[in-house]
């Protein structure tokens, strides 16, 4: 019987006032209700009911709707007439003689400066990545310092995948316990690379491979009849089928710890590198273990290759040459779609790729069990031909963090339970979906089990060649996932789509680490990065 895990229902961890309500909501709340405390005390009974006018308006302002809280889409439209204005909703690779004369322009100046707000080194996806490592030949470290965020350092590898072809459920649990071996060995202490990025590129198959076989292996006397009718079987095949091509990404934060171990290898950059070296060939065989089958770590053009790629569906995803310091391809954001315009490589005619991606949360999720073949009817399970991309990221926390935050969880779900039982009212779905939640990360965490905590977060891009063909592309997307995987609602990152664009790009973006608690810093501080003699 194929191993399961419960999914869905737990939408975060509990606040101080129990429940998972959102930060934004609780302030939004105290707020009104200071206020109104404050003018019930210097205005008396009318600044009462201002104050309770002022708790009932942030209540329904912030409350969770199926397109999000009133508060959420004022915000989403406020953002978008900021964008539109200072026209940073497009985007073009910088050119610095472009630059220069939109500098010295004396009229049209807003014109001028909304073009100047479009050239950029990065695209939105891509903002602050640069490379630690980008020599051919070698893996590509890199080295993402994004605005908001903590810096980190990532390298893609390409996978051939467990599954390939009919397997027995005995090999499918096998590769499940692999899978779950290797990610524990990211949850240790010790571990320095902290997070995976599992990505699956559904797209059209590339008939190079193919054409290249036959002029190494097909005799040069062949009747032409029968290299036209191979021709006609490959252009066949590429107007039925669609490939998967897998890659995983692995995060390293770029912490106290890292630095201290990065000291042990040289000073600087130098000793990142050599420090790199070591991890990247400690994952690579940890990726066999896990039975990934063929594996190898992308060089930073071959990751070029595959972000534009994803782009331009047209660019081949393995084109030899890439430059890695060219990530973005022209492009403008429309409200619900990052819109790329490029050139056919092929015929030098100009293309246009629609592109919308969404986020997949446990919140949007049908509580229930599920195995590691639960996203297949997303993947190979549609009959129409939709270029898409789907990314899982899962971020490992070490069993004793995750252990004393379960903990806390199932108190506080505990306590919300016997509150209510005591207060004569109905049982709350969510609470006791929550309470077993907690209850089961508490018993897979157990002493001897070897598990460590994790948390997963979810991106999909869909990608159609107009405005038309993407709307019925995300409808049937939205309803497969809905059918097929339980997720009873995709959120649609619209408003910043191109940005959006990038947490399915092969460079681990789009998740935030889990915020540690007041003691788990203390303890962090307490037990330190190792005497600086040591190995």
């Amino acid at each position: 019987m194929t191993r399961t895990s419960v999914l869905g229902g737990e939408s975060g961890h509990r606040s101080f006032f129990g429940g998972s309500v959102p930060h934004s909501r609780l302030v939004a709340l105290l707020a009104a209700a200071l206020a109104g405390m404050v003018l019930t005390i210097t205005v008396g009974t009318p600044g009462f009911v201002v104050g309770a006018v002022l708790v009932v308006a942030a209540w329904l302002v912030t409350s969770p709707t199926v397109h999000g809280s009133l508060a959420e889409r004022w915000v989403a439209r406020r953002r978008w007439r900021e964008r539109t204005r200072t026209g940073t909703v497009a985007y073009l690779p910088f050119d610095q003689a472009r630059w220069h004369e939109l500098g010295t322009r004396r009229r049209h100046r807003r014109a001028a400066a909304r073009e100047a707000a479009a050239l950029r080194e990065r695209p939105d996806g891509a903002e602050g990545m640069g490379w630690l490592d980008l020599r051919p030949g070698r893996p590509g470290i890199a080295w993402h310092a994004p605005t908001g965020e903590e810096p980190y350092l990532s390298v893609a590898f390409e996978v051939a995948g467990q599954i390939r072809g009919i397997e027995s459920e005995h090999a499918v649990e096998a590769d499940q316990i692999a899978w779950g071996a290797f990610l524990a060995s990211l949850g240790s202490e010790e571990s320095l690379a902290r997070a995976v990025q599992t990505l699956t590129r559904v797209m059209p198959p590339d008939p190079a491979g193919h054409e290249a076989w036959v002029v190494r292996q097909v005799d040069a006397d062949a009747p032409e009849e029968l290299l036209r009718s191979y021709d006609d079987l490959l252009a066949e095949m590429g107007r039925r089928e669609m490939v998967q091509r897998h890659f995983v990404v692995v995060r390293w934060p770029l912490t106290a710890a890292f630095f201290r171990a990065a000291e042990r290898f040289g000073t600087g950059r130098d000793g990142w590198r050599r420090l790199m070296v070591e991890e990247v060939d400690g994952i690579t065989r940890g990726l066999r273990r896990a039975r990934m089958g063929r594996v190898r770590a992308l060089t930073a053009q071959q990751t070029a290759a595959v972000i534009r790629h994803m782009q331009n569906p047209l660019r081949p995803i393995d084109a030899p040459g890439a430059d890695p310091e060219v990530l973005g391809l022209p492009s403008v954001d429309d409200y619900s779609a990052h819109v790329v315009r490029d050139v056919d490589p092929l015929t030098g005619e100009a293309v246009e790729w629609w592109h919308r991606t969404a986020l997949i949360t446990a919140r949007a999720m049908a509580t229930g069990e599920r195995n590691s073949l639960w996203v297949t009817p997303l993947l190979s399970g549609m009959p129409e031909r939709i270029v898409r991309t789907l990314s899982l990221q899962t971020w490992m926390v070490p069993a004793r963090e995750a252990k004393a935050t379960a903990r806390l969880d199932a108190t506080s779900d505990h306590s919300e339970l016997l509150r209510r039982r005591e207060a004569g009212r109905l049982l709350d779905d969510e609470s006791e979906a929550s309470l077993t939640a907690a209850q089961r990360r508490l018993e897979d965490l157990r002493p001897g089990t070897q598990h460590h905590g994790a948390e997963w977060l979810g991106h999909l891009t869909v990608s159609a060649r107009s405005r038309g063909e993407l709307g019925q592309a995300v409808r049937l997307v939205a309803a497969t996932a809905e059918r097929g995987l339980g997720i009873e609602r995709l959120e649609w990152l619209d408003t910043y789509q191109a940005a959006a664009s990038g947490c399915t790009w092969p460079i681990a973006r789009g998740m935030r680490p889990p915020e540690p608690t007041t003691a788990q810093r203390l303890m962090r501080s307490l037990t330190g990065h190792g005497a600086r003699e040591a190995l």
